[in-house]
């Protein structure tokens, strides 16, 4: 009877040990850049001057247009580290059967997505970008009905 008691809690023991040692292995999530997750307080105010002028120099690495919700910070930082997404459909590629975009060869585009607050499901902000590494960076906040063009600074440019 004694036996059987030592064996299981030995397999116990080393089942517990194991799960630690993996555990301690693991990958920590993602830092994103400041510069592309944190909201700007580069914003004009009456006269034209920013809210904090000492955010000039940053904002001149942080190009992005106006247009792109915030989430969006987030999605293009993951996009520039090569990952983890959130989605398992994130850089699947897109395949421009509308023909909204530029006409390309299948496997150019490929598509992630933009966190909507309050959504129950991906929504319909997305983030398709050209080429490997991309060069192309497209914005569309109807579920590909429409597009914006916009131009993102080069990874580790603003790091």
């Amino acid at each position: 009877m004694r036996k059987p008691l030592l064996l299981l809690l030995a397999i116990a023991l080393l089942i517990g040990g194991l799960a630690a040692i993996k555990l301690a292995q693991r990958t920590p999530p993602p830092q994103f850049a400041p510069s592309l997750t944190q909201p700007s307080n580069d914003v004009p105010m009456g006269n034209g001057a920013p809210a904090n002028p000492g955010d000039s120099a940053q904002r001149a690495h942080d190009s992005l247009p106006a247009f792109l919700p915030a989430e969006a910070r987030q999605t293009i930082a993951l996009i520039q580290r090569g990952g983890p997404y959130p989605h398992r459909q994130d850089g699947a590629v897109f395949n421009n059967r509308e023909q909204r975009l530029p006409d390309r060869p299948r496997g150019y585009y490929r598509e992630y997505t933009v966190d909507t607050p309050g959504a129950g499901n991906r929504g319909a902000r997305r983030i398709v970008t050209g080429g490997t590494p991309p060069t192309g960076w497209f914005y569309t906040d109807d579920h590909y009905e429409t597009f914006r063009s916009f131009e993102v600074p080069p990874a580790g440019s603003w790091q």
